[in-house]
């Protein structure tokens, strides 16, 4: 009995990682680090664009998207999935995106075939990023979220936005293996003069 618990819990540590390695070899969205201290980093992302559907907190939002790159799409073309997968809260609407991988250009990109996914582009900016691993429930990105917002302001960085909810792997991952990241958008030009 032991011995088959045991397998068991070796079964999922390796798929896990297996998981994560996959997670790990498919496109990132690409990033500049221009800043770095103990707590966050600011990183520089250039305009992109992305698969968006508002998020009901369910999972019709995630399959929404992961239809359209499943080839739900005009010209019934499979995406890669890129990492990570965001979402934001703003004007009390909460918006899920899928990254589109850097091949892709407002005219190249496929149409969704899904009224409820759009193609947006996300503008150039500067984001201020405290990653951290476990669960991807709201509580922790709630309490990291409260310790990067304390930080900037103590360091008298002005927030320029909403928060940013980013997660990186599947949800077989391990939470120890997870990467979180909570985002805000901030002016970094203007808080460096």
């Amino acid at each position: 009995m032991r011995i088959n618990n045991f397998k068991k819990k070796l079964s999922i540590i390796f798929f896990s990682f297996l998981f994560s390695i996959n997670t790990i070899i498919a496109e990132e969205l690409n990033f500049d680090i221009v800043h770095k201290n103990e707590i966050y980093e600011i990183r520089y992302y250039s305009e992109h664009l992305v698969a968006q559907t508002i998020d009901n907190n369910d999972s019709g939002s995630f399959r929404k998207l992961f239809d359209y790159i499943s080839g739900a799409n005009n010209s019934l073309e499979k995406i890669e999935m890129t990492t990570p997968v965001t979402q934001i809260k703003q004007d009390n609407i909460f918006f899920m995106h899928f990254h589109l991988p850097s091949k892709f250009n407002k005219k190249t990109a496929p149409i969704p075939s899904n009224l409820n996914v759009k193609i947006i582009t996300i503008k150039e900016g500067y984001f201020a990023v405290l990653r951290f691993s476990g669960r991807s429930s709201d509580k922790n990105f709630k309490k990291n979220s409260k310790i990067l917002y304390e930080k900037l302001v103590e360091d008298k960085i002005l927030i320029n936005g909403f928060m940013i909810k980013a997660t990186y792997n599947p949800p077989f991952t391990l939470p120890s293996f997870r990467r979180n990241e909570v985002m805000f958008n901030v002016l970094w030009k203007s808080s460096t003069q």
